[in-house]
């Protein structure tokens, strides 16, 4: 069976995720690693872009220990073909050459055919869509971002990731690959 993590929003409401090792294991590794620590816990959501996709994180979830960036799924895995990123999956952020981050998962808000090979999809929303549009329509304000061309809006009411737990029926995950000597990226100085 595939692991499940699910999201306790500080709302009462709870996201389950089917989390897809045979898609992205690296990046499957790298979110259990970092979510079995605790670090995603007590987590405000920090991005959120109506019709586009709602971001966990782009801070590394405030964890020096979080702050590493992992090679590209399909470049450490060739023979696996990139899933479709469309609402109901859950996709990994990234820096673009330098890597995917380590924990900062989104959301797709609509069909985004242009993410295919670049942010891979390592989960799929079993459970919570509801609470997922919710989040898209809560009143958010802009901020400034280091990275130009980027839109970010925060919620104005914090929206808090409470918890993280998984099920992993009794499987073993292993620390993910990670990107040497990476060069960090500007929202995470």
């Amino acid at each position: 069976m595939n692991p499940i993590a699910t999201l306790h929003m500080k709302n009462g409401a709870k996201i389950v995720l089917e989390l897809l090792p045979d898609a992205a294991p690296n990046t499957v590794n790298s979110f259990i690693s970092v979510a079995s620590r605790g670090y995603m816990d007590h987590h405000a959501i920090e991005r959120i872009v109506p019709g586009n996709w709602i971001d966990m994180s782009y801070h590394a979830f405030h964890h020096e220990a979080c702050k590493y960036l992992i090679p590209n799924e399909f470049a450490l895995h060739p023979e696996i073909a990139p899933l479709d990123s469309h609402p109901g999956a859950v996709c990994m952020g990234g820096y673009g050459e330098a890597g995917l981050a380590s924990c900062e998962f989104f959301f797709p808000l609509r069909d985004c055919p242009e993410h295919k090979g670049v942010y891979p999809v390592f989960g799929r929303v079993l459970e919570g869509m509801e609470e997922i549009r919710r989040l898209e329509k809560v009143e958010t304000e802009p901020v400034d971002f280091p990275i130009p061309g980027v839109e970010v809006n925060r919620p104005i009411e914090p929206q808090i990731l409470e918890k993280v737990t998984l099920e992993l029926f009794g499987e073993t995950y292993p620390e993910p690959v990670k990107v040497k000597d990476p060069v960090l990226p500007p929202c995470w100085k």
